[in-house]
């Protein structure tokens, strides 16, 4: 009886599909993938590719963002239930309220948010440029949207006020200070790498603060030897596997769990492919509107 791996591989090839995953996905999702990374990289990556199926291994609103930058194409997410808690944490009727509460002021909204809330929007971020779209803003009084912590961490480094939306990743929040330091007193000579995710006072423990990608493009081109990992735990698998000489010590491995990104796995892919479901589309005049805050972005 053929493996699992091996059925998704020929229905893959069948389908004229492709297989990408999110740095937080399964260790055994991630080694089927044709490629993995951050969300944005992803969806980015999924429009320069002549595949005209997708699946795309992580959570429902990655999936979005990819359906929304190829729209041409059949985007399939394994499951539909696959959410984001951040991203339900902020409406688009949330984001009109707080333009009308400050009128005048830019709408900067994180990637990890709904098609309809970057619709809203005047220009989106990721966790690796948020502090360059902030920027670029000039004087403009920002309103950020949905992620506090990541909006703390951008005025924090532009050393100016935001208006913060008061959103938060859950598995960031489970990630404890007081975890770090115990590594930090374990591993004295590791580095420690954190997403800007992560409350105040991981971000203050941190030696390099990075989004997902930059994490693994970090821990490639680094000398140093040993990590200490604050992010979702999934991540630890690409880095093991791209630097085979190093060591990482995930924080907190057994609650730096997102349940959502670990709802996608083998058979589920398999069934996709299979019964070429779940499709995702955004209606188009929510799509031209949010593919408009994203190219916004790609431009700085």
């Amino acid at each position: 009886m053929k493996s699992i791996e091996e059925q998704i591989a020929e229905l893959k090839e069948k389908r004229g599909a492709v297989i990408v995953a999110h740095n937080y996905q399964l260790d055994e999702v991630q080694a089927i993938a044709d490629f993995t990374g951050d969300s944005l990289e992803l969806s980015r990556k999924v429009a320069t590719l002549p595949n005209d199926v997708v699946v795309f291994c992580g959570v429902h609103f990655m999936a979005e963002t990819a359906a929304i930058l190829s729209p041409e194409k059949t985007i399939l997410i394994s499951d539909p239930q696959a959410g984001c808690p951040m991203a339900d944490m902020i409406t688009a009727d949330a984001v009109r309220r707080l333009k009308a509460e400050h009128p005048g002021a830019k709408v900067v909204c994180y990637v990890n948010s709904p098609a309809d809330v970057k619709a809203e929007s005047d220009i989106c971020c990721t966790s690796s440029n948020a502090v360059k779209v902030v920027e670029s803003l000039g004087n403009a009084e920002v309103i950020f949207v949905p992620d506090r912590n990541l909006g703390s961490f951008v005025a924090g480094r532009l050393g100016r006020a935001l208006i913060l939306y008061n959103g938060f990743c859950p598995t960031h929040e489970r990630i404890r200070d007081v975890d770090v330091l115990e590594l930090k007193a374990k591993y004295p000579g590791a580095l420690v790498l954190a997403h800007p995710e992560c409350n105040r006072p991981v971000r203050e423990l941190a030696d390099e603060l990075l989004s997902t990608g930059q994490m693994c493009r970090f821990a490639q081109a680094s000398d140093h030897k040993e990590f200490i990992v604050a992010t979702e735990f999934g991540i630890n698998y690409r880095l093991r596997n791209e630097n085979p000489g190093k060591t990482f010590h995930p924080v907190n491995p057994d609650r730096a769990v997102c349940p959502n990104m670990k709802k996608i796995t083998l058979e589920k892919v398999l069934w996709s492919l299979q019964d070429m479901k779940h499709r995702v589309t955004v209606p188009e005049s929510i799509a031209c509107r949010a593919a408009g805050a994203i190219q916004r972005m790609l431009e700085i």
